[in-house]
């Protein structure tokens, strides 16, 4: 990816924050037609001494866990992103010199995988991903909710992944290159908007800040 100085990010704080906020993940790798990419919702999990890994589970008949264990995978991750108009640029009245560009934030993790075929590990991996996801239920749903053959039936129809990271990358495009006048009057633009996306970008801006 290409990443200017000014745009990367390599904090892993943020870099996990990210991934855990925005948990679906485009897995692209070379499959045996070509470049091939799924849209699979993973979890990140801490490992001591190394980068950690990401879990999630896909079905049988999903070839990408037959991939070669050796191989590299792209696993993005896509943050918050949005247009940027040059109406909100402050110095837009100091001779119009301004354009349009569109502010991001993404995170790419270069991955190797390992399948998991043991139902009770790939029970553990379904457990610890929709209990993520539910945790802002009032009512949380819990796999154990549902009738234990039910269950054991859908879950032996798929097959877990465990997605070892082994470098990441971060790029987080939220106007760092415009002086900080700009800056300001960009997060007031995006705040006017008032959609979600605008929001978290406006934070990302103000944190960003020169």
């Amino acid at each position: 990816m290409y990443c200017p100085a000014h745009f990367q990010e390599d904090r892993p704080a943020e870099l996990i924050s990210l991934i855990e906020q925005f948990p679906l993940a485009s897995v692209v790798c070379n499959g045996p037609f070509g470049l091939v990419a799924d849209h699979i919702p993973l979890m990140y999990e801490g490992e001591s001494r190394a980068l950690g890994k990401l879990i999630g589970h896909v079905a049988k008949s999903n070839p990408l866990w037959q991939l070669p264990a050796e191989q590299e995978l792209l696993v993005v991750f896509q943050g918050p992103s949005t247009y940027i108009s040059p109406n909100w640029y402050a110095t837009k009245r100091e001779g119009g010199r301004v354009v349009p560009t569109w502010n991001f934030a993404v995170v790419h993790a270069y991955c190797t995988l390992e399948a998991i075929h043991d139902q009770q590990h790939v029970l553990q991996i379904v457990t610890k991903l929709t209990d993520q996801h539910e945790a802002s239920q009032t009512h949380p749903w819990r796999v154990t909710d549902a009738p234990s053959e039910f269950t054991a039936k859908l879950v032996g129809n798929i097959v877990g992944i465990e997605l070892k990271i082994h470098r990441m990358q971060g790029k987080w495009k939220v106007s760092q290159n415009q002086p900080i006048t700009n800056q300001q009057s960009v997060v007031q633009g995006l705040l006017a908007e008032g959609a979600d996306a605008q929001t978290q970008m406006a934070l990302l801006v103000r944190g960003h800040g020169g």
